[in-house]
C-alpha cells in the first residue's frame, strides 16, 4: 500500500473537486490544518463557507502527523540549504511540511513548485 503526506495545495485542490494523483493512504501535517485555520480566519463572507468546508472535511479524514524533534533537524537542513542558494527561497511553513515527509519517510504530493527547486535527499515530491 502507497503512503503519502499532502501539502496544503494537493488538500485544497482534492477539496475543490480537482483531480490530483493521490496514494492509497493520506496523510497531512498539522502545519497544514494549522493553515487551514488561518484560511477560515482571514476569509470574507463570500469565501469563508468553502473555507470552512474544506477544514471540516480535512478535520473529519485526518489525523495530522505532528511536528516533533524528529521533523525538526529536517526542517533546519530545509531552510539552511535554501539560504545557501540551493533551492531558493523557502517558507517556513512549507519547511516544517517537507521535513515531516521527510521524517516519516513518506513522498510529499504537493502542487507547490518551491518544492521542485530543492534537490534534498530523501525528499521524493510527486
Amino acid at each position: 500500500m502507497s503512503r503519502g503526506l499532502l501539502d496544503t495545495s494537493v488538500v485544497i485542490a482534492v477539496a475543490r473537486g480537482e483531480q490530483v494523483e493521490l496514494p492509497e493512504e493520506s496523510a497531512i501535517s498539522i502545519i497544514t490544518l494549522c493553515g487551514l485555520h488561518h484560511g477560515v480566519l482571514v476569509a470574507d463572507d463570500r469565501t469563508r463557507p468553502g473555507r470552512l468546508a474544506t477544514l471540516a472535511m480535512v478535520e473529519r479524514s485526518f489525523e495530522p502527523l505532528p511536528v516533533d524533534s524528529r521533523v525538526a533537524p529536517h526542517c533546519g537542513a530545509l531552510i539552511a540549504r535554501a539560504r545557501e542558494g540551493k533551492g531558493g527561497r523557502l517558507r517556513t511553513a512549507d519547511a516544517l511540511i517537507a521535513a515531516t515527509a521527510l521524517s516519516h519517510g513518506l513522498p510529499l504530493y504537493s502542487r507547490d513548485r518551491d518544492f521542485e527547486r530543492l534537490a534534498v535527499p530523501g525528499l521524493v515530491l510527486v
